[in-house]
């Protein structure tokens, strides 16, 4: 009830002041373990595809934002902290347990924001995470919340979900994690690629 309360209040105030076009939330699974993997520009990313999601979505959130007083906030609606530079064992089995109880895990498989806007490379962790944990996985993008790199004075953000990857006959060695890991980047890519102009 909290999370639908926070995602309620978000989405008229995004809606305001940022325009927040939603586009594809069918796409997302109605049940089941789902990883949401999105591009990122910008710290409003989690809460801007959170609002858009139509289920209720755990974010992986590097442990600097957890601090005093915003970080309960953050656990409260479902994040939970990773230490980026090296393998994360207690972030890693958090995020298989979300999947494991059939839960929504958002995951931005470039490990940081974007300097210049541009899609990244994935780090193999994401697709990693959705092999094991057997998860749909959903590829994401966000177009106009670098609002750094936006001279409208009214920002108009878009998020558009795209079906899920079929990873249904594949079985996680390294090979398809890097080939599987590439092929959803292209689609993110993709996503962007045909949106932008609608977003300007």
């Amino acid at each position: 009830m909290w999370y639908r309360f926070v995602q309620f209040i978000f989405s008229i105030l995004f809606r305001i002041v940022y325009r927040l076009k939603v586009i594809g939330r069918e796409n997302i699974p109605k049940t089941g373990p789902v990883v949401i993997a999105c591009n990122h520009v910008s710290l409003l990313d989690p809460p801007m595809v959170g609002t858009a999601s139509s289920r209720p979505v755990h974010f992986m959130a590097k442990s600097e934002l957890f601090v005093p007083i915003l970080g309960p906030l953050y656990k409260s609606l479902g994040a939970f902290p990773v230490h980026r530079g090296a393998g994360d064992a207690h972030a890693i089995r958090t995020a298989l347990t979300i999947l494991k109880h059939r839960e929504v895990l958002g995951i931005f498989p470039e490990g940081t924001r974007s300097k210049d806007g541009r899609l990244g490379k994935a780090q193999p962790g994401a697709l990693a995470i959705a092999l094991k944990g057997r998860a749909a996985v959903v590829p994401t993008c966000i177009l106009g919340s670098d609002l750094k790199r936006r001279s409208s004075f009214w920002p108009k953000v878009t998020v558009v979900f795209r079906k899920p990857m079929d990873l249904e006959d594949e079985k996680g060695t390294k090979l398809e994690v890097e080939e599987l890991s590439e092929k959803l980047m292209e689609e993110i890519q993709a996503l962007m690629d045909a949106h932008k102009d609608r977003n300007s």
